[in-house]
């Protein structure tokens, strides 16, 4: 569910729990909620964004359950002031516990400088409707690329 108007969802919106979950994250991040965003993952979660090794994850084996989850929140969300969402299609087949949204983040800093990062997002909830795994593809030296200073 969206709750957030910096989220822009060009994509099917059927109900589906693994979609449902990505948008409560969507909407979580661009409040700058933590607490909230964690109840959209499992407690034994694991987040790896990006795959494979980067900045966020020297190892590329992701964050793991909630204080690995909230680690990763004070590295790469808490820096930045604002998100901008935009999801340009969402494949989530009925009967299955996954999600794959294509689409782009904007981050801006508080000075103004910002970046965009496109990427596939896919998400697997569990029983529950939250989310057991999240893998963000994307590539770090792109976004860099697109960097725009202030």
């Amino acid at each position: 569910m969206i709750t957030s108007d910096a989220i822009i969802w060009n994509a099917p919106n059927d109900p589906h729990p693994a979609r449902e979950a990505s948008q409560r994250s969507y909407s979580a991040v661009a409040k700058g909620d933590l607490a909230e965003w964690l109840t959209v993952y499992a407690e034994d979660a694991v987040l790896e964004d990006p795959v494979g090794p980067s900045m966020f994850d020297a190892e590329g084996k992701g964050h793991h359950g909630h204080a690995g989850i909230t680690a990763f929140w004070e590295l790469a969300i808490a820096p930045i002031d604002t998100f901008e969402f935009t999801i340009t299609d969402s494949f989530a087949n009925p009967g299955s516990n996954t999600c794959a949204n294509i689409g782009s983040i904007k981050t801006s800093f508080a000075d103004g400088s910002h970046t965009t990062t496109d990427l596939i997002m896919v998400y697997v909830v569990n029983d529950d409707g939250r989310v057991a795994s999240m893998k963000a593809f994307w590539e770090p030296d792109r976004t860099m690329a697109s960097f725009v200073p202030a």
